[in-house]
């Protein structure tokens, strides 16, 4: 799914105002009201350009390159333009969908803003899971976490909302317009217990199917299993899922979500798993591609992986960074960042080349040859060279550890702990501006609208703009 060039037309948007009023859930303001906004934001800024690309998915793309090409060039300096509070946290990248920046809470709500950023829908979708309901795990409440999908042919949005109580994950596919839920469906299927498993990928959408990642709670408690279940798009006929054959572990979690590749296959990773040395392979710590009939047709692991499931390090905390056509680039909980190769991923030890650069949490991003590591000490520029060699070009300050996007000649990353947005010069890795826009999960990645840097914060959204 490829950014489009969509133009804003205020009428369009009057009518979907007007097509909200009915529909929005819980004590909402009313269609077109502002949301409120923190003391610090600014008074009625100017909205965004009128015509913006959209940013449909995570890293705006459903390869995850994380690369807006219409970005206006930011030369200047930063300013927090608006800071919204919403109801819960955020830990989803937004979304930008024909002229709304969609946003989902953890909360079990999602809110559909105009290019002024008030609101022109908002849909409750249920309670989310307190706490209390789990053996573990660092988000509390647990509602929508991963990061929503739009399809433009049916003009959905398509999202997970994890609910309390009788703990259950339900897959909604909600109208762009108005936010209207057109379907929904559980994707807790048989095996494993609902309360254990997270939904923290970002969704994808290929060969006519939703892709819902699952992982562990942070702790990796009780009875879970890695998997990835695919919903046929209209909501109707049977699910595909695929689970690593392991005993238990295996889970496909890293924020990222699947990574599809130009023949519309998925790029999963898996994390540990319960075969230790000695044990067969049970395709834990593992990079799999999937078919749209969730088949596994490819795969890559370290030779080391059966030590790596006994340490828990090793893979699954990045997702799978794409190099032009020929390369597949990705670290993990470890130091290593291996290099495969697309069209042939080479099975056990078969990487082309790895080399010792950092642990990596996230997604990456990719701009020609060089990709954008979320690296835990620092955001590194890594160029793949026509050999599948690696070379590192820069370390950023060590607290700019989110995950990055690209737009406008600048290099987007967050210091999560400090909440604040940096422009990093792409050709040195130093911050050109900063801006405060409010605390972030460790996982936060913008999104880029315009002129605009969209970014998920523990109270809301935040929108900073560049003079």
């Amino acid at each position: 799914m490829r950014s489009v060039r969509v133009g804003f037309v205020p009428l369009a948007i009057a009518a979907v105002v007007l097509a909200a009023c009915g529909s929005s859930g819980g004590s909402a303001p009313p269609a077109g009201a502002p949301v409120p906004a923190s003391s610090g934001s600014a008074a009625q800024p100017a909205p965004r350009s009128a015509s913006v690309a959209d940013w449909p998915t995570y890293h705006g793309t459903a390869d995850r390159r994380g690369v807006s090409t219409t970005m206006p060039a930011a030369t200047g300096s930063l300013a927090r333009v608006q800071a919204l509070t919403l109801d819960g946290q955020v830990l989803a990248s937004p979304l930008v969908v024909q002229g709304l920046t969609i946003v989902a809470t953890e909360n079990d709500s999602v809110y559909a803003l105009d290019r002024s950023y008030r609101q022109v829908w908002k849909r409750s979708l249920g309670s989310p899971s307190p706490a209390e309901e789990r053996q573990c795990g660092d988000i509390d409440p647990l509602g929508i976490t991963g990061t929503p999908v739009y399809d433009p042919t049916t003009d959905r949005i398509y999202l997970v909302a994890e609910t309390g109580g009788s703990v259950r994950h339900q897959l909604f596919a909600l109208d762009r317009a108005s936010g209207a839920v057109a379907w929904s469906r559980s994707v807790d299927l048989p095996g494993v217990s609902a309360k254990d498993m997270q939904q923290r990928g970002a969704l994808a959408i290929t060969a006519g199917r939703v892709w819902v990642s699952f992982g562990a709670q942070a702790g990796d408690c009780g009875n879970y299993k890695g998997r990835v279940v695919g919903v046929p798009i209209g909501g109707t006929g049977a699910p595909v899922f695929y689970s690593p054959p392991t005993r238990r572990g295996g889970g496909i979690w890293n924020p990222n979500g699947p990574t599809v590749d130009a023949a519309g296959d998925l790029l999963v990773v898996s994390a540990n798993g319960a075969a230790f040395p000695g044990d067969p392979y049970d395709h834990t710590n593992t990079v799999l591609r999937l078919s749209g009939a969730a088949k596994v047709v490819d795969s890559f692991a370290p030779s080391d992986w059966a030590a790596n499931n006994q340490g828990d390090v090793g893979l699954g905390s990045q997702g799978v960074a794409l190099v032009g056509t020929r390369w597949a680039v990705l670290g993990g909980k470890s130091g290593p960042v291996y290099v495969l190769r697309q069209g042939h991923l080479g099975g056990i030890g078969g990487q082309v080349s790895v080399q010792d650069i950092c642990r990596a949490f996230g997604g990456a991003a990719v701009n020609g040859d060089v990709v954008y590591l979320p690296c835990t000490d620092g955001v590194r520029a890594v160029r793949v060279d026509d050999a599948g060699q690696l070379h590192v070009l820069w370390h950023a300050d060590d607290a700019i550890t989110g995950s990055p996007v690209i737009g406008g000649g600048r290099i987007w990353a967050l210091d999560t702990d400090a909440g604040v947005l940096h422009a990093l010069d792409p050709a040195t890795g130093k911050s050109t501006a900063q801006v405060k826009v409010g605390k972030a999960n460790r996982f936060a990645t913008p999104a880029l609208s315009g002129t605009d840097v969209l970014v998920p914060t523990l109270t809301g959204l935040a929108v900073a703009r560049s003079s």
